[in-house]
């Protein structure tokens, strides 16, 4: 029998199967067929040579194209990082998703998910020009009203968003982290909690996550950097790891330093999953979009299947979606094609300390629903 599409004799690495090998994957009807040997197609792609994953899942991106001062175009990014689903986290809140539905999730080919901001319009000034804290004014705060708006949209907002932080949450300080649990105790979703500059510490968002709450930006510089100035990490951020709060890597303009990386994985302690923060300010480096940020853990020595984890599978079950960054027969019909290209190139962190690296991650095309798209 002659599947719909076949992907031949790529590396095929599916860390929610256990699976790492050369195999053809073929889909049928917009879903995962088949992983295995010889398998026939009616369309075939030669993926020899080839990395082939689960569709990769950025889990930190900003994608409200023209509808924010921030977004970057969905199904552009998605073609230049390999991705197959991006999360928006915290664009919108309560006040203008159902713009951000309309305008841009629902004409979009690539998944988009959300995590929704409990800020009434989510991150309405960030720019090169402009700048300011969402989280500052909590007569901004909208919890009945993201409450509302999460539970009429299951099938998109897969958490609720917030920013705390000197530069996002400033006078208000914690009590805006506060307020997103509350809502994310009535909507059943997890939170996804930024965190910049003190105050608060870093310690004491950690201290207030739940099991599987999301903290990003979770290997940020100095100061409010997860480990103290002899390179320990400090008790609080063990503590949360220990009671199941996911670490969650948020690159961006602000976020990612060496020194933390570092430090982070010379104890053991590698991020739980590796995300672009991809917005306007950032997409032109340091960050520029997950593949690049997925380099970067290369060079630091994670292995290929952990970063292939920490893209997939990981993301797809911290947002609660057991179907996604997985090749199960049945699975929607997602996979990224990547390859590993050889040549020196220079890596950047959010304080401009730069590494050189020998090769880095590239696009090589995507299938989305079953359906090949292009690099």
């Amino acid at each position: 029998m002659a599947h719909e599409l076949v992907l031949r004799g790529g590396r095929v690495i599916d860390p929610a199967n256990g699976h790492d090998g050369i195999a053809d994957l073929a889909f049928d009807g917009g879903k995962v067929a088949a992983v295995g040997p010889r398998l026939d197609g009616d369309e075939i792609r030669d993926a020899t040579g080839l990395i082939v994953t689960p569709g990769l899942i950025d889990l930190h991106t900003h994608v409200y194209w023209g509808g924010t001062s921030l977004g970057v175009d969905p199904d552009g990014y998605a073609r230049q990082s390999a991705a197959t689903t991006l999360v928006d986290t915290g664009s919108t809140g309560p006040g203008n998703f159902a713009g951000f539905r309309t305008h841009v999730i629902e004409q979009a080919r690539t998944r988009v998910l959300v995590f929704l901001h409990v800020s009434f319009a989510g991150i309405y000034a960030f720019s090169e020009n402009i700048m300011v804290g969402e989280s500052h004014d909590m007569r901004l705060m909208a919890a009945g009203e993201a409450v509302d708006v999460a539970l009429a949209n299951p099938d998109t907002i897969v958490g609720i968003k917030v920013r705390i932080g000197r530069h996002a949450s400033g006078p208000s300080g914690i009590a805006p982290l506060d307020i997103a649990l509350d809502v994310a105790d009535r909507t059943g979703l997890p939170i996804m909690a930024h965190i910049d500059e003190p105050p608060p510490s870093y310690e004491a968002v950690v201290e207030r996550l739940r099991p599987g709450d999301v903290l990003t930006h979770c290997f940020r510089p100095f100061p409010n950097a997860p480990v103290d100035g002899k390179g320990n990490i400090r008790a609080a951020v063990l503590d949360a790891r220990k009671r199941g709060v996911l670490f969650d890597i948020g690159h961006g303009m602000g976020s990612f330093s060496w020194e933390t990386a570092r430090a982070m994985l010379a104890k053991g302690f590698a991020p739980d999953t590796i995300s672009s923060d991809v917005h306007k300010l950032c997409i032109n480096g340091p960050a520029r979009d997950l593949l690049w940020t997925m380099t970067k853990f290369l060079y630091l020595g994670l292995s290929l299947p952990e970063i292939i984890r920490a893209t997939t599978v990981a993301p797809a079950d911290a947002m609660r979606q057991g179907t996604l960054g997985r090749l199960t027969p049945g699975a929607p019909g997602d996979a990224s094609l990547l390859r590993i290209k050889e040549g020196l190139v220079t890596l950047e962190d959010v304080t401009g300390q730069t590494v050189s690296f020998d090769r880095h991650f590239s696009p090589a095309g995507t299938v989305m629903g079953g359906q090949w798209v292009g690099p």
